[in-house]
């Protein structure tokens, strides 16, 4: 594959045409997307496809960005980006007449696309080489080139219509100009429709094919001598191209009408409209434009005899053909044609030879099998010769066999108990050390309701005091038994309080009492926001009481229609401190990078669903990457942080929920910022 020399840049000197305002309504938001972009291949492919927003409107833009793109992929080698930033290069090329030159630069832009796997970009470049062919009305090789572009974009599915569209179109036109209607009316038919029900086309860089394709049917029409519609397509071409600021078919629609109107022998409007087609395709320039439009408008004043602009448009349009149609250009394209075909005709011979040689193996492969099969029979039959005299041989060899069999049977059993005890030993390891991980946020926890205990009970025991020396007096006047009903009734209520943080204490510690149980526990009624929420807390204490820094917002968004639900409480929990652990960890790294005004956040949100509950834990930390995300459940995974401590991996996170339950957990989204997992359990009953 050639590299592509200075000549470039004298190219890129030399044929900039005058600069036009007007723009794809796509460039905008590209250019914001290259702004924001950090990545240098996605600046690349971002320059290549701004340059193709400008390629109807604006060529010096085309040529500035495919070159600053080239020169950028050419130095960090990334041959997708050399490809697509060339093949828009030839897009101009072909524009401003340079035919063999363009023709040059896509066969260049082809090898670097197959040889990147640039399905897209090969697809592309196939179709604008065929149209390299199609402007010189040799239609037979464009079909060539257009039916491989459609073969690799029907195969694909892609999701941007527009391409398709544009090589169904060029297709029609290439049947039109052959003079077969009716293929050319049933592809550009397939492309209208295409156009009218597509979703993506506003979307593409390379912006809505409507303009060509009614432009297209137009000139069916006037081949089919209907020329009220067809002037009438021709005027929608024209407004479709003006949102889309698409000079090129703007041009092609007037110079269209100008020739429909000359048929007509309406001059003053086909000079009026050829006028119009001839200043937008200087304005480009748009060579082949120029050459019709200027012939048009040469023929128009010789026959008024009006010698001087007859003249003026003469030399214009001897200009533009000497350009496009100039000999030596003519041979340059032959040549590197030729050269393509020669390329192309090699591949299908190596292609040939290779299919030749799998053929060859696959028989000699298919002998080899025959021959082992008659040997096996050779051999077979030899065994059976002598079946009689090594019978008794046989049975003892397979007492022998049965004997050992037996005891491989017997081996392999003790082997299996012996793993199965392994793994629970591994498997209460696990426990344990999570278990572990909980003591500070246990000891935090109960720290509230043991410090409340304490203080109410000093508080009781002061009223106690006072009650004493009330009742020491003896005799009680109003007020005095007015305020000793007061102080035992505030004894009471410090009572209560007492044994409702009591309750909350003990319930901690009848958690963790489960929570560290080796033997499966049964499914108890839970009321599993209050779960959920304990276990999030006690989590994020327990990283609090390792990393004074470390702050985090714990968002719990319980629905209170969840309510009571039966689960193994201890299981279930484990499983959600590994979650809650992991989002913690992921979010702690993130705010360890310095990100500004970046605040942690831990979500956690149930739900009552028809036949299940719903519990999701969110995190706006650092995204698992896309490699680790198909096996995230099949080893156990934690957060890069997460191995500083111990903690119960995803993949026992997902056999507790799955076969535990009966339920799903799966990772339900992982970006850069956001990372959430779901968990569905079934409503039992």
């Amino acid at each position: 594959m050639q590299r592509v020399c200075p000549f470039f840049i004298f190219l890129f000197l030399t044929l900039s045409a005058p600069v036009v305002r007007a723009q794809s309504p796509r460039t905008a938001a590209l250019e914001q997307a290259l702004a924001r972009a950090t990545a240098d291949t996605t600046r690349v492919l971002l320059l290549a496809d701004i340059s193709a927003s400008y390629r109807y409107s604006r060529f010096d833009s085309v040529m500035a960005c495919a070159w600053r793109g080239l020169n950028l992929a050419q130095r960090i080698k990334y041959p997708k980006g050399e490809g697509r930033c060339l093949s828009r290069i030839g897009i101009l090329m072909s524009e401003r007449g340079n035919l063999p030159q363009a023709l040059r630069i896509n066969l260049n832009a082809l090898q670097l696309h197959e040889a990147s796997g640039d399905w897209e970009g090969t697809a592309r470049t196939l179709n604008q080489t065929g149209l390299l062919y199609h402007a010189l009305e040799d239609y037979r090789p464009a079909l060539g080139y257009f039916f491989r572009a459609q073969n690799i974009y029907e195969q694909h599915q892609v999701a941007d219509d527009s391409q398709l569209i544009s090589v169904l179109t060029n297709l029609g036109a290439a049947y039109e100009g052959l003079g077969q209607l009716d293929s050319a009316a049933y592809f550009l038919n397939r492309a209208w429709a295409l156009t009218t029900r597509s979703r993506t086309v506003h979307q593409s860089a390379w912006g809505n094919p409507a303009p060509y394709v009614l432009r297209e049917l137009g000139l069916l029409q006037a081949t089919l001598q209907h020329t009220k519609e067809a002037l009438n397509y021709y005027r929608r071409s024209a407004q479709a191209a003006v949102p889309e600021n698409d000079l090129r078919s703007a041009c092609r629609a007037y110079q269209y009408m100008a020739e429909l109107y000359e048929a007509r022998q309406q001059t003053d409007s086909s000079v009026y409209y050829a006028r119009k087609a001839l200043i937008l395709g200087q304005q480009l320039p748009f060579v082949i434009g120029v050459v019709r439009t200027s012939s048009l408008l040469n023929k128009a004043f010789q026959a008024r005899q009006q010698s001087d602009s007859a003249l003026k448009y003469m030399r214009i349009m001897l200009t533009a053909q000497d350009s496009l149609y100039n000999p030596q250009r003519i041979k340059q394209l032959d040549a590197i044609g030729f050269a393509e075909q020669q390329r192309l005709r090699q591949l299908e011979e190596e292609q040939q030879q290779y299919l030749v040689r799998v053929r060859l193996y696959s028989l000699l492969a298919g002998l080899g099998v025959l021959i082992v099969v008659a040997l096996l029979l050779w051999r077979n039959n030899h065994q059976k010769h002598w079946a009689n005299i090594s019978l008794r041989t046989l049975n003892e060899q397979i007492t022998r066999q049965k004997e050992e069999l037996t005891t491989q049977r017997d081996n392999l059993a003790r082997t299996l108990l012996e793993l199965k005890a392994t793994q629970n030993q591994l498997v209460l390891r696990e426990k344990m050390a999570s278990l572990g991980e909980l003591m500070a946020g246990v000891a935090h926890e109960i720290q509230m309701p043991a410090h409340a205990i304490k203080d109410l009970a000093g508080i009781s025991i002061g009223l106690c005091r006072e009650l004493g020396e009330e009742l020491a007096k003896g005799v009680f006047t109003v007020d005095d038994l007015e305020l000793m009903d007061e102080m035992l009734r505030n004894l009471s209520q410090y009572q209560a309080k007492i044994g409702q943080h009591s309750q909350r204490a003990d319930s901690i510690v009848q958690g963790m009492l489960e929570y560290s149980s080796a033997r499966p526990g049964p499914r108890q009624p839970t009321d599993l926001n209050t779960l959920a929420e304990d276990y999030l807390r006690l989590t994020y204490h327990d990283l609090r009481a390792k990393n004074r820094n470390f702050n985090a917002a714990l968002l719990p968004r319980l629905d209170p229609a969840v309510g009571v639900v039966e689960v193994v409480r201890q299981d279930l929990g484990r499983a959600l401190v590994s979650l809650f652990a992991n989002a913690m960890h992921s979010v702690q790294q993130r705010q360890r990078l310095g990100v500004e005004d970046y605040v942690p956040q831990v979500i956690l949100q149930t739900k009552r669903a028809a036949h299940h509950i719903e519990i999701r834990v969110g995190n706006n930390g650092l995204g698992i990457a896309e490699e680790a995300r198909a096996t995230i459940f099949q080893r156990v995974f934690t957060a890069p942080a997460l191995s500083e401590g111990g903690s119960l991996g995803l993949a026992l996170s997902y056999d507790i929920i799955t076969k535990g339950h009966a339920g799903t957990l799966t990772l339900e989204s992982s970006t850069d910022d956001f990372t959430e997992f779901l968990i569905k359990l079934p409503i039992r009953g």
